[in-house]
């Protein structure tokens, strides 16, 4: 029998303001108990490569003999285990041991793992893959408008793919999203302004949306105006979630900040934030307060919905225009892990349920992408088996169509079963005849 207690003496610490986060010897037994409890649950072990690593490690012990479970895990253990965690969050929504279950154990595999990144990225430095990965907006503003052709074209080139995955760790073989011509804030700036009868609504676009799919926040604009909102689109900056992944807890919190004072005096005029991203809005929503607790940071994570679920509610009070002008036939919908973290179910699949002659079939398997992890030459052909399920789902669905609401999950299929995917609200401002609207 182990000597680790399964239930903690106090809460784990999971906020950076407590010094109890940045003690070493804290995270360690942190990670000692998790292990021991998820060693003797093992229900997580097929969700990603985290869990068979974290097996391995106590078999090990308890195999040699010096061990009656977790005790002896060690650095090595801990870092391998980390690495190998994409952060879909699935493992905290199925696990009977956390808060929100009512679990004495209070564990948080997920925060437990970005704990650890951060603080080996205070010890060792942030990784480089990790800085170039962690600034999407600056790449964007950088490399798309006026340069997307050029940067297109060199992102294109198999041997500069190869050259730049040596350097930055970035894989050559995944599909990076092109950079647009006309990045989203441009389009804004000169779509003319509508008065909505029904309210206000702010749109945080996304690095993505803003730089790489303006197509997204477009149709997101197109189809909220349609349903009587006015679009406020503020300044606004990236999430943070890559700096989180990266282990940039600075990095992150000034990003939080500058976003925080940005979106507030809308928050407290009364509008909604809403967010096309489910990566984005699981940060926004879960994750801002974590990192910078203050009263403003509340207020704002608490006004902050997913673009469907906005739009599902609108549902629900029997308000969502409903002048519907094509079909889109059988649509194979994957459930995005951020979205399922949210505990939201799947507002997108409910609102294209609705579209008259269509026929929505939900795939919930992960993309193994998952901000940037995905992204990485280390971890990419991981990434793609475990991405398989989703593949074979869509490809056994013979679909007229694919929607997901992560468009980085969007390029996984890209890749492996040669579909353009739409956002749901892409395929929305389809259904409402709005798609071929003048931009």
């Amino acid at each position: 029998m182990s000597t680790i207690a399964r239930r903690p003496l106090v809460p784990p610490a999971t906020h950076p303001d407590d010094p109890r986060y940045w003690d070493p010897a804290d995270l360690t037994a942190e990670l000692r108990r998790t292990f021991q409890v998820c060693h003797e649950c093992r229900m997580c072990v097929g969700y990603c490569g985290s869990f068979p690593a974290l097996l391995d490690a106590v078999d090990r012990d308890i195999e040699a003999g010096v061990s009656e479970g977790a005790e002896h895990t060690t650095n090595v253990d801990f870092e391998r285990v980390s690495d190998l965690c994409w952060q879909c969050k699935l493992c905290f929504i199925k696990c009977p041991y956390t808060a929100d279950e009512g679990a004495s154990e209070l564990l948080d595999f997920p925060r437990l793992m970005a704990r650890e990144r951060a603080q080996r990225a205070r010890r060792d430095g942030v990784a480089l893959v990790d800085k170039v990965l962690g600034e999407p907006r600056l790449i964007g503003q950088l490399g798309g408008g006026m340069h997307a052709p050029v940067t297109n074209l060199i992102n294109a080139n198999r041997l500069v793919r190869k050259v730049m995955e040596v350097v930055t760790g970035v894989s050559a073989d995944f599909p990076l999203p092109e950079l647009a011509r006309e990045p989203f804030p441009t389009w804004m700036a000169r779509h003319p302004d509508a008065a909505g009868d029904k309210g206000e609504v702010v749109l945080f676009a996304t690095c993505y949306g803003d730089y790489n799919a303006p197509s997204v926040p477009r149709a997101a604009v197109r189809v909220l105006e349609h349903n009587g909102y006015r679009v406020l689109y503020p300044e606004q900056t990236c999430c943070g979630m890559p700096n989180l992944d990266g282990g940039d807890l600075e990095a992150m919190k000034a990003k939080v900040r500058e976003n925080v004072a940005s979106l507030l005096p809308h928050v407290r005029a009364g509008r909604k934030i809403v967010v096309p991203g489910p990566t984005c809005g699981y940060t926004m929503k879960k994750e801002w307060a974590v990192y910078v607790d203050t009263p403003e940071t509340h207020e704002v994570a608490a006004a902050t919905l997913d673009l469907m679920e906005f739009l599902d509610g609108l549902r629900k009070q029997k308000l969502l225009a409903t002048d519907f002008q094509r079909p889109l036939g059988k649509v194979a919908y994957h459930a995005a892990c951020h979205l399922r973290a949210q505990k939201i179910a799947y507002p997108g699949m409910r609102i294209l349920s609705r579209v008259p002659d269509t026929d929505v079939r939900m795939i919930e398997k992960c993309s193994a992408v998952d901000g940037t992890w995905g992204m990485k030459a280390a971890y990419y052909e991981m990434g793609r088996k475990y991405a398989a399920e989703l593949s074979e789902g869509v490809r056994d669905a013979e679909p007229d169509l694919v929607v997901t609401d992560c468009s980085l999950a969007g390029r996984r299929l890209t890749q492996e079963n040669k579909v353009e995917p739409l956002h749901p609200i892409e395929a929305l401002a389809r259904a409402y005849g709005l798609d071929e609207a003048a931009s």
